[in-house]
């Protein structure tokens, strides 16, 4: 190679590194491929497809950009606009789906090198600080050391079964609290369920605090018992009250009664705000209410309150006879999100007017739907998952409690 052409490269080299935005710096500690010599590796096609490339990308970001701030502000427009009684046009929404990528590919060969490029910065650079998500055992044991409580555990069957009581309690249909736990749990979760992790196998990692057959939010634990606690209270108490209940199970009863009290104390300390319910739910106090979900008495009722609340308010802007997909929609999005989509305008709008932009591409499920094609597949997944032993199971519990009702039982 001669002292001109040298000269070339180390000029195109710089170039590329500037027209990339990249940033040339120390090596770090650990060896990894700087990136000046990294693009020094490249032929002068290579170099030249890579920086068309991140060109390309970065247009398409920038479309992207744009797009999604017509969505906010469309978004922000509605919520100042919304009430009981408003109906939205399709004016109110951005009627196009994200702009594709249409711009050139790497090469094979290339994407490998510029793959292993980026690999090799990230295992360079330093660990971030752990975020780790808590999972069911630390919530156990903010519970236990905060509130000294330790939840009951009862059987799948048992719990299915209270749960159903609690639901037809409260006017709830077997249909949809069935179809949403297929949903939410592929039809074989158990009651202490966290998202991402297997029900039955335990194995994957926690992506959320979502819990149980509802699969609750640590934020919506705080808010329901800030919302409903003297309800449950009072339910438990009831409980209590009965007279041919063994001394064992009055005093557990009483445990359980004295712990909510303490507990709903401390809900009702916060604003209620979810922002701030969410900011709470990461604190031991908070942390410690989610743990209701799985306790024997506690968590079916929790779990049950919480859909009712959803068919409640769909019940006030005139929905009536909700759904499994259309009450899921309304856990999914929101409820006031999730009764925007069902609207005539939010049917055929695309969902990207009603997730946050991280949200829709993380949702794999979503992307590319429109509202209407939202709750047909979502039915179509909980019509699949309710073939699972789980949900077989569940909706026995409502047959099983609903002919002990009709036989006085």
């Amino acid at each position: 190679m001669n002292c001109a052409f040298q000269r070339w490269r180390t000029f195109a080299v710089a170039a590329v590194v500037a027209a990339l935005g990249l940033t040339v710096g120390p090596v770090p500690p650990v060896r990894a491929m700087s990136t000046t010599d990294f693009l020094a590796s490249l032929s002068t096609d290579e170099a030249a497809e890579l920086q068309a490339w991140k060109q390309a990308r970065r247009a398409h970001e920038h479309r992207l950009d744009v797009y999604w701030d017509k969505v906010d502000a469309k978004r922000e427009a509605r919520k100042k606009k919304r009430s009981r009684d408003t109906l939205f046009s399709v004016d109110d929404y951005v009627m196009t789906l994200p702009p594709a990528y249409t711009g050139p590919k790497l090469s094979n060969a290339l994407a490998a090198k510029y793959s292993k490029f980026l690999s090799s910065q990230e295992e360079s650079a330093p660990a971030p600080p752990s975020s780790q998500m808590p999972v069911v055992a630390d919530y156990l044991e903010a519970a236990r050391s905060v509130y000294g409580f330790v939840p009951e555990r009862v059987s799948e069957k048992e719990f299915k079964r209270r749960y159903a009581e609690e639901a037809h309690a409260l006017g709830l249909d077997k249909d949809q609290v069935v179809r949403v736990y297929a949903l939410e749990t592929g039809g074989i979760g158990t009651y202490d369920m966290q998202a991402g992790i297997h029900p039955i196998k335990k194995t994957g990692r926690a992506i959320s605090s979502a819990l149980g057959y509802a699969q609750l939010l640590d934020a919506n634990s705080v808010n329901e018992l800030s919302k409903n606690g003297k309800l449950f209270i009072a339910h438990l108490q009831r409980k209590a009250a009965n007279p041919n209940l063994s001394s064992k199970r009055q005093h557990e009863l009483k445990y359980k009664i004295t712990i909510l009290k303490r507990m709903y104390a401390n809900a009702k300390r916060v604003p209620y705000v979810w922002a701030r319910h969410q900011s709470y739910a990461k604190t031991a106090e908070g942390m410690g209410m989610h743990v209701l979900n799985i306790d024997g008495d506690i968590g079916p009722m929790l779990q049950a309150m919480k859909l009712k609340g959803l068919i409640d308010t769909a019940a006030k802007y005139g929905r009536t006879n909700m759904s499994g997909a259309e009450v899921e929609v309304m856990n999914l999005s929101g409820p006031a999100t999730g009764l925007e989509l069902m609207q005539p305008a939010g049917l055929k709008a695309p969902v990207t007017n009603f997730f946050a932009r991280r949200a829709y591409y993380v949702n794999k499920m979503v992307i590319g739907l429109t509202g209407e094609q939202l709750l047909a597949e979502l039915d179509r997944r909980m019509t699949a998952s309710m073939k699972a032993q789980g949900a077989i199971e569940f909706a026995q519990a409502f047959d099983e409690v609903l002919a002990a009702k009709t036989a006085g039982r």
